[in-house]
């Protein structure tokens, strides 16, 4: 399929030279083109520039056949498509029960010990079949693709068994052949104690490393390992465990750090060259020190800690120090029951003052390299996969996070298909 969008009033995240990332004040800036095209031909991005150079580019004649889709973006923006690199998408029902607990006072601490929190989503997991789980997660998917994410990652974590972790992998490989978006999948068998195991960790942190692991592993199931390394769940000398067993069953490190207090996480990730370290609510200068020092992406949820009520990420400092940011929302049922990437950026700005070019920069090009997924995703760059969405009519491109409440993608193109 080929297409050409015509009269784009901006098109946002254009790069002429790819970058892997973008990091520190670096953030602040966002490569924009106003009046300008964009042909997609084959799923890839073939050409793009100022539309007044249009008709005098080499371009121009096979762009206007008449097998080309027009489509006049007169008013509206062009963006990349977000990539949203920290997701629980699986999961068989909700937690609204909890969120009222919550209203009236329990922290989510205290919801876990009565049995809440990730044991309860596990206990229903388990009981769900495979079908029922694809059936949720695709229209979870749906919804996201519609706000403008392309690209998404996706946990296991809800089964603490193993029978059940490899169901959970199972659907996610599913969703890989049944959903457009790109999708990568992450193992988090270590996403908490099942109350099995409880006063027996290390037991259930040995059946992870000799038995849940080299399944993974066998079957080709996911592309990442992943542990909750904070107070109250895994500690560092258990993540360094299990981060050494997927390692050496191929499966590169993305870590769940600092959520709830200084854990050390960030330091694990950073020793075993995580992709990225998540969450990050609890961050000062020696984990600032050691992200600098690394390859290591830290990704913020702002969602969770909006719907948790917890203290946001230290953002400003962090970008301030030099770092890179990524954005992700967490999808979950308990602790961030929204794929709204549009919301996130909104929080963002508005909880940790990030500015729209950082977040723009954080959602797209940074999402993409915490899934290491920037060579082909990400911005508008040439050869690069042709998942974009054009907006309604807007302002600027600051209106994106600055209309909270509304939706502001108008046509979704995912793999150069009109959605």
């Amino acid at each position: 399929m080929k297409i050409l969008i015509r009269n784009i009033k901006e098109l946002v995240q254009v790069e002429y030279d790819a970058r892997e990332k973008v990091s520190g004040k670096d953030m602040s800036d966002l490569q924009t083109l106003q009046n300008a095209f964009l042909f997609i031909e084959e799923g890839l991005i073939r050409a793009f520039g100022k539309m007044e150079t249009f008709a005098q580019s080499d371009i121009y004649a096979y762009a206007t056949q008449s097998d080309v889709k027009e489509i006049d973006a007169t008013g509206k923006m062009v963006f990349p498509s977000f990539c949203d690199s920290h997701t629980h998408i699986v999961y068989d029902g909700s937690r609204e029960i909890e969120y009222i607990d919550k209203i009236r006072g329990l922290s989510y601490e205290e919801i876990a010990k009565r049995g809440g929190g990730i044991l309860n989503s596990a206990k229903r997991l388990q009981q769900a079949s495979e079908l029922q789980l694809v059936e949720q997660a695709l229209e979870r998917l749906e919804e996201i693709k519609m706000l403008g994410t392309g690209a998404v990652e996706i946990k296991s974590g809800y089964g603490l068994t193993t029978e059940s972790e490899m169901k959970m992998l199972r659907v996610i490989r599913k969703l890989k052949e049944l959903s457009p978006l790109t999708i990568k999948s992450t193992f988090l068998g270590a996403h908490a104690v099942p109350a099995d195991y409880k006063g027996k960790q290390s037991e259930y942190v040995d059946l992870i490393i000799n038995e849940m692991i080299p399944e993974v592993a066998a079957e080709e199931l996911a592309d990442y390992i992943d542990v909750f390394c904070d107070r109250g769940f895994f500690t560092q000398e258990e993540t360094d465990r299990i981060l050494m067993a997927g390692i050496k069953h191929g499966l590169r490190p993305k870590i769940h750090a600092n959520e709830l207090d200084f854990s050390g996480g960030i330091q694990v990730g950073v020793k075993y060259n995580a992709l990225s370290v998540d969450h990050l609510e609890f961050t000062g200068t020696e984990e600032i020190d050691a992200l600098l020092n690394s390859d290591t992406m830290p990704c913020l949820l702002p969602g969770a800690a909006f719907f948790l009520e917890m203290e946001y990420p230290p953002a400003r400092k962090m970008i301030d120090s030099g770092l890179p940011l990524a954005l992700a929302s967490d999808y979950n049922p308990g602790s961030s029951p929204s794929g709204n990437m549009q919301l996130i950026m909104s929080l963002a700005c508005v909880k940790m003052k990030m500015l729209p070019e950082e977040v723009i920069n954080a959602s797209t090009l940074n999402g993409a390299y915490a899934m290491d997924l920037q060579q082909e995703l990400g911005s508008i760059s040439l050869g690069k996969k042709a998942n974009v969405f054009i907006t309604k009519r807007i302002p600027t491109y600051a209106f994106m996070p600055y209309a909270y409440g509304s939706n502001k993608v108008e046509t979704v193109i995912i793999n150069g298909i009109v959605q």
